[in-house]
Parts: C-alpha cells; sequence; structure tokens
C-alpha cells in the first residue's frame, strides 16, 4: 500500500465531508501551539534533545498513536513542510494502519533550497486555523492515555 499524498485544499475538503478523519499533527508541541487545523491531535514524531542539541525521534510516538487513534481510522498527518510528516506516515503504515495520507507542504508550506515556494502554507489557502495548546488534543493529554 502507498500513503496518499494530499494537498491542504484537498485535506480540508476531505475533513469538511467526512468529520470522522483525523489530522494529526506530528511537529513539536511549540510549534502546535503556535497554529494548527481546529481539530488536530498533536503527537510530535521527532523531539529536541538537549544533550545532543538537535531533534531525535520520539520514543513515544507509535505507543501514544496506538492509545490514541484505532488502526481502522482514516488519518491525514501533517508537519511543517512534510517531511515529518511523511516520516511518521511510513511508521504508521508498518504498525498497520491502513487509511493514511500525508499532507504535502505541511502546515508552513514547502520551500526549496533557494527559499522558492513549492507548495503554499494552510493559512495561503484560507484554511481554519487554532492555536494554544489544544486542551485534550495536547500531546500532554493523548500521552496519558496510552
Amino acid at each position: 500500500m502507498s500513503i496518499q499524498q494530499l494537498t491542504a485544499d484537498q485535506a480540508h475538503s476531505l475533513m469538511t465531508q467526512d468529520e470522522s478523519i483525523i489530522y494529526l499533527d506530528v511537529r513539536t508541541v511549540p510549534e502546535f501551539e503556535a497554529g494548527h487545523p481546529p481539530s488536530a491531535l498533536n503527537i510530535p514524531v521527532v523531539i529536541p534533545d538537549p544533550a545532543v542539541r538537535k531533534m531525535v525521534p520520539n520514543a513515544d510516538f507509535l505507543a501514544t498513536v496506538e492509545g490514541t487513534i484505532p488502526k481502522d481510522a482514516n488519518i491525514i498527518v501533517g508537519c511543517m513542510s512534510g517531511g515529518r510528516s511523511q516520516f511518521a506516515a511510513e511508521v504508521l503504515e508498518e504498525a498497520g494502519y491502513q487509511q493514511i495520507a500525508n499532507l504535502q507542504g505541511g502546515f508552513g508550506g514547502a520551500r526549496d533550497q533557494m527559499g522558492r515556494l513549492l507548495v503554499p502554507r494552510c493559512q495561503d489557502h484560507g484554511l481554519p486555523e487554532a492555536a494554544g495548546d489544544g486542551g485534550e488534543r495536547s500531546y500532554e493529554a493523548l500521552s496519558k492515555r496510552r
């Protein structure tokens, strides 16, 4: 099975038509709190490691997802520009999730190495946005479910 690739407009349209679709935001907690789709769940796929001063895989990612999202759920995975979400989608696929789509360009859009815009940000499409920790949809709350 291959992971479906969606544009922001396609993802928004699907989520508007089917409210059971889960938007899984795999960005860091501060990125999520700065702005996210209103119904998003936040489970970071990578986290900062101060000891090595770089991002490392979140050892609790899969366990938190499995404790939160059923394997038969329809999931759209998003990050800032599409790379982390593709990685997360592949992890989910290997774990047995079957209805997975990656948000191309992510929440913040994608740029090439020269800084040219390749995929517009979700906000550029006029899509709804929320800020804050997300309450019960926050990583802190979701990680307690496992």
